[in-house]
């Protein structure tokens, strides 16, 4: 068993070291873009005008480093060489994720909007995946680019993790299709030009099969975007929409009819491996800033670093990101040779240990700091916020350790979900 980083990727990782110094870090420094990270972040972000929806300015900049990082050849890493990406593996994005979110809060990686300049694309994953042939040819270059994508219209305003409950439905009428329902959280809906939306179209709740995927155009008569919920940590992109007789065609349908359960698996065994290698790297930020501080902080005339209360709780969240990191990394390294849905406990393990993880840490980082680690000049209370959100989102925390359940106790089976074929 060999426990190093592949040689490649150490080397990709200074490479990318390199491209955010003189690329990202100018670019963030320029024409007060500081204020978009500094004490100022989440009022500068907010477009307090518009109701709370991320100012344009700062999604213009996040383009641009976008932009950037595209040119210079990092934003595809993770996508085939022949979509211009460099065939990146599980675990180099695993590492790669890490790497980028424990160098701090920077342009170069925000995970307040999943912005990165080495893209967790998941929508163009998913395209290449379960797509047509039509449905490639108009989507996977501006996919690619980060001109434009979809949203993922899953949530329910009374169905969140029961996704197979959901009460959105899909007739079929002539040569189409009829949509009604209603979905909330619907994330980067304030700019997505499409939102994939999932619907029973046959079936009974509760049932794998019969919910299918459609791509609707956000411009179609009978979408509407009822409100924007605000949030936690602002600003919010995270919509409530509803669909009232909403009619697409047969060419809407993305992954086959009645499987659209499959692309959200897949979307999410995909998804949050790499989200928990962020929340690890944000976790280990926040220990690393953390001893650094009680170092030099010397009150009552000795550095902290020298009191046990202020040395045993970062050992004990060192050692849970150490058996972590080994945990997201077997993890990842599996995925790569066995296929996303065949290590559906160990990332249900990860994601749910990261996120907690990540909270903790930086709770005590705060507590550390003092009272100059509550305040907003340093980043700790942000990342509490942000990463608190993924304690839910990305499947509740309970509902991870009820997946962990199912495999462990025999009522699941290490596959695609039944009814399914992977």
């Amino acid at each position: 068993m060999d426990f190093d980083i592949p040689a490649e990727l150490a080397a990709y990782l200074d490479e990318l070291d390199d491209f955010i110094e003189r690329e990202i870090v100018p670019l963030e420094r320029q024409d007060d873009n500081a204020r978009f990270f500094d004490h100022r972040r989440e009022d500068a972000r907010t477009d307090w005008d518009r109701g709370g929806l991320p100012n344009e300015e700062w999604e213009a900049l996040l383009a641009e480093a976008r932009r950037r990082a595209d040119a210079a050849g990092h934003y595809r890493y993770p996508f085939p060489k022949e979509y211009g990406g460099r065939d990146g593996t599980n675990l180099g994005m695993a590492v790669i994720r890490e790497h980028l979110a424990r160098r701090g809060l920077g342009l170069h990686n925000d995970l307040q909007n999943e912005h990165s300049i080495v893209g967790n694309n998941v929508g163009l994953l998913l395209m290449l995946e379960y797509g047509t042939e039509a449905q490639k040819a108009e989507w996977v270059d501006r996919l690619a680019e980060g001109r434009g994508g979809f949203a993922f219209g899953i949530t329910e305003p009374e169905h969140g993790s029961d996704a197979t409950w959901m009460e959105t439905r899909g007739v079929r009428d002539g040569d189409g299709w009829v949509i009604n329902g209603e979905k909330t959280w619907n994330t980067g809906i304030h700019k997505a030009p499409y939102d994939m939306v999932m619907a029973r179209t046959s079936g009974e709740p509760g049932d794998a099969r019969g919910i299918t995927a459609f791509l609707v155009p956000m411009d179609a008569p009978g979408v509407k975007v009822e409100e924007m919920l605000w949030t936690f940590n602002m600003p919010t992109d995270h919509g409530r929409v509803s669909f009232s007789d909403v009619r697409v065609g047969d060419d809407a349908i993305f992954g086959g009819e009645g499987r659209g359960l499959a692309v959200v698996q897949h979307f999410f065994n995909e998804n949050r491996i790499r989200q928990a290698a962020s929340s690890l790297g944000a976790a280990q930020y926040c220990i690393d800033e953390s001893v650094e501080y009680a170092k030099v902080r010397k009150p009552f005339g000795k550095a902290l670093s020298t009191n046990q209360g202020i040395q045993f709780p970062l050992v004990e969240l060192q050692t849970q990101c150490e058996m972590l990191r080994a945990l997201i990394h077997k993890t990842a390294w599996m995925m790569d040779r066995h296929g996303a849905f065949s290590v559906s406990d160990k990332v249900s393990m990860c994601n749910y240990w990261s996120n907690r993880l990540c909270c903790e840490a930086a709770d005590r980082a705060m507590q550390v700091h003092g009272g100059l680690g509550y305040s907003r000049h340093k980043p700790f209370e942000h990342i509490y916020r942000h990463h608190r959100r993924y304690r839910i989102t990305e499947g509740a925390e309970e509902i991870q350790m009820r997946r962990v359940a199912g495999y462990l106790f025999g009522f699941m089976k290490q596959r695609a979900p039944k009814g399914v074929d992977a």
